[in-house]
């Protein structure tokens, strides 16, 4: 299906909330951004009315819109054209993500009413992780029917971000996408990690869910499943109490007392001297830096090791904590570079580490608008 694409509308809809951005794709510059609230509580009534107010926003109709999906399962590899079959396809995946699931399909359906003719598409963030990993990387050491059953596996999240920090620093090592090897770090409220190897996921640290991996703001990262189990017992809680304790009541947070482990405030209580707050910063950094030394190994050695999101891109602090720990791979922080970094794109190793440190900025609205226009154009 080839056809002029030149403006694609970027939609995440969340339960109470729709965000946007509207991009010219012959540029790839941004026209217009924006965010309605309250959808349902003293708001628009729902993604549909939402929607509306979006349209005032915006000059003329798009050529093509696509969707953040949370979860794509086995199902979806690939970013796809919201056909009937496919968004029926996608229904059966909300036990994946009852939370966002209904939101992200509802932004889909809402499209169709207030844009008719335009073509919707939907990019998972799971697609790019989950198209080539290896199942000795994927599946869970328990018994396979309950993969069978019920599709427990990991398929790890941030794909959107991995995706595009992967071609954009294929780009700035001046390699081609298929030969490049990378440890690409997403570090913000939530974290993830992925190993890159010729272009594609190996491996990466979040699961089933994106509870798995890292030490997150809110959430608890790794954890022996039995310590779960015991707080259970312990404290007489319930499954969804146990989930509430373990992605809202967990990481950063929890070891720092700064409510929403926003790392900023963490950082600022930890130069005071907090040892809560400093427990929490070298977690963070020791679970980053032990996921850093696998997945080099995994990989066959990085080009480069990439940090984005907000803490990669911003926090000169915990890069330096991370990379501090990174000696036995030959790679030793420029102190002076990595200070004066923040939002841009620069390799904050010092000259003559054997694996660069690159900080680079992610795009996961332009991502989505660019697997947009590659699926339309077939």
């Amino acid at each position: 299906m080839k056809r002029e694409i030149r403006t694609v509308l970027v939609v995440n809809s969340g339960s109470s909330s729709l965000k946007y951005q509207l991009f010219d794709m012959k540029t790839e510059t941004r026209l217009a951004k924006g965010l309605v609230e309250r959808i349902g509580a003293g708001g628009p009534a729902n993604h549909a009315e939402a929607l509306k107010e979006v349209v005032k926003a915006l000059a003329a109709k798009p050529d093509a819109i696509g969707h953040r999906i949370l979860h794509g399962g086995e199902v979806f590899r690939d970013s796809a054209l919201m056909t009937k079959a496919n968004f029926a396809k996608a229904k059966k995946l909300v036990k994946f993500g009852p939370l966002h699931m209904p939101a992200n399909l509802g932004g889909v359906e809402a499209c169709e009413k207030i844009f008719p003719g335009v073509p919707n598409v939907g990019v998972f963030d799971t697609a790019f992780h989950i198209a080539t990993m290896p199942d000795c990387a994927g599946m869970y050491a328990i018994d396979p029917k309950f993969y069978r059953k019920y599709g427990i596996r990991k398929y790890g999240f941030h794909g959107t971000s991995h995706k595009f920090v992967t071609q954009a620093a294929a780009k700035f090592l001046k390699k081609p996408l298929a030969k490049v090897n990378l440890v690409t770090c997403h570090l913000g409220n939530g974290s993830s990690l992925a190993a890159i190897k010729q272009g594609g996921v190996v491996d990466t640290t979040m699961g089933l869910t994106p509870l798995a991996g890292l030490v997150m703001g809110t959430r608890c990262g790794d954890i022996d499943a039995a310590a779960v189990l015991s707080i259970m017992e312990s404290e007489k809680k319930t499954p969804a109490e146990m989930d509430t304790l373990l992605n809202k009541q967990s990481g950063l947070q929890a070891l720092s007392g700064v409510k929403g482990g926003d790392c900023r405030d963490i950082c600022a209580k930890a130069a005071k001297g907090d040892k809560g707050a400093e427990l929490a910063l070298e977690m963070l950094a020791y679970r980053v830096a032990l996921y850093i030394g696998a997945y080099n190994t995994v990989i066959g050695g990085a080009d480069a090791i990439v940090m984005t999101g907000g803490i990669g891109e911003n926090s000169s602090e915990v890069r330096a904590r991370i990379i501090n720990r990174l000696g036995a791979l030959g790679i030793k922080l420029d102190r002076k570079v990595n200070d004066k970094t923040r939002g841009v794109t620069a390799v904050i190793s010092a000259k003559g580490s054997k694996i660069p440190v690159v900080v680079l900025p992610t795009n996961e609205e332009l991502m989505i608008a660019r697997d947009t226009v590659r699926v339309l154009r077939g």
